[in-house]
């Protein structure tokens, strides 16, 4: 099957940009370098583009009530113009993606992950009623991030909105270029940042117009440093950390996983699942010179007592970091470990999250 190209494929093309096929698309996995884009994303700002993510609107009288049923996290907490970050689950209670939710006036949009986009439609389609009605918008529907703690002295200098207004997890329409586009206080990398949402045309050109105004401060930035990124707040990816198989419990996402007097789909055994739960989501920091990597063994004593989900050098740390799922009676803040490494055995510790403690997200 032939790879998809979001919008912006061209540009990345001209920036010399390192492509890889991901989750269907041509993406660019760098430019200068991951080191390099990570570190300016620390230090200053990064533009992704991130348009090969999907869109779901769901609207309708009964689209809170059906929400509510079917993800994790309690829809009916969140307000007009605000985000919700939450998950939606089989009836066994494992993961079928984690996602945003925006809730609009008129509807709401569940952004997800670019290899579910058709199984988290068809699951929704499946569950709804003559009440509630579903679009996949994700092949209009494009979003650039820019990232770092200059992000928002960068895209001010394009959008007429006093941006230190929009807090943590809000989102507001704009108007851009004659079109309304969307821009939202999230994103993946534990720094100040807005994602961007938008239509074909407009997408090409603020991404143009970022890079342009930026003088410097702001480098296009690939997937490969996303991942060093996310890895450093312990932000879950789908397919390594989270799957079908996973529950949110042990996965470490309890925090969105809203029991109370609710039932969604999931939930029963959810709440058997909380009772008797054996393994549970670690962070690992090498203490040993090696690269954990997905799947390697974690032991103690020789014995494995679980496995790596997501491993990778942190630029931040300059060492290696892991998501591990371990035996929960083990899983002591502290506690020295094993990770086999090339058939080597390598000390890791415990330690508490996240890897990277300095980040401007709440700035």
């Amino acid at each position: 099957m032939k790879s998809k190209k979001t919008p912006l494929y061209r540009n990345h093309i001209e920036l010399n940009a390192k492509m890889v096929d991901f989750a269907g698309y041509q993406m660019p996995i760098q430019y200068k370098g991951i080191k390099e884009e990570h570190n300016h994303v620390r230090s200053s700002a990064g533009l992704f583009d991130v348009s090969h993510m999907g869109e779901i609107i769901v609207s309708g009288n009964k689209a809170e009530d059906f929400l509510d049923r079917m993800l994790i996290n309690d829809v009916k907490k969140i307000q007009t113009w605000d985000a919700q970050y939450s998950a939606m689950c089989n009836e066994n209670g494992g993961i079928i993606d984690d996602l945003i939710v925006y809730r609009y006036p008129e509807h709401y949009m569940l952004v997800v992950n670019a290899s579910n986009i058709q199984k988290n439609f068809d699951w929704l389609i499946a569950n709804k009623d003559d009440h509630v009605d579903i679009f996949n918008l994700s092949e209009k529907i494009n979003i650039v991030a820019i990232q770092g703690p200059a992000s928002r002295i960068i895209l001010s200098k394009l959008i007429d909105f006093d941006l230190s207004k929009l807090e943590f997890y809000k989102f507001m329409e704009t108007p851009f270029s004659g079109k309304i586009i969307t821009i939202s206080r999230t994103g993946y990398t534990g720094e100040l940042g807005y994602e961007i949402y938008a239509g074909d045309d407009q997408i090409i050109k603020i991404w143009n117009d970022i890079l342009n105004i930026g003088d410097g401060k702001v480098f296009p930035a690939g997937l490969g440093c996303r991942d060093t990124l996310r890895m450093e707040m312990n932000y879950p990816l789908y397919g390594n950390d989270l799957n079908e198989k996973t529950n949110p419990i042990e996965a470490g996402l309890s925090w969105i996983t809203k029991l109370n007097q609710r039932e969604f789909v999931g939930s029963n055994r959810i709440n058997m699942f909380k009772k008797n739960y054996t393994n549970k989501s670690v962070c690992l920091e090498m203490i040993d010179k090696g690269i954990p990597r997905k799947d390697y063994s974690i032991k103690l004593d020789n014995i494995e007592i679980g496995h790596i989900t997501s491993g990778t050098y942190s630029p931040s740390l300059s060492k290696g970091i892991a998501i591990g799922l371990i035996n929960k009676d083990l899983a002591v803040i502290g506690s020295v470990l094993d990770v086999e490494i090339r058939n080597k055995k390598m000390k890791c510790k415990i330690v508490k999250p996240p890897f990277y403690k300095n980040g401007t997200l709440l700035s």
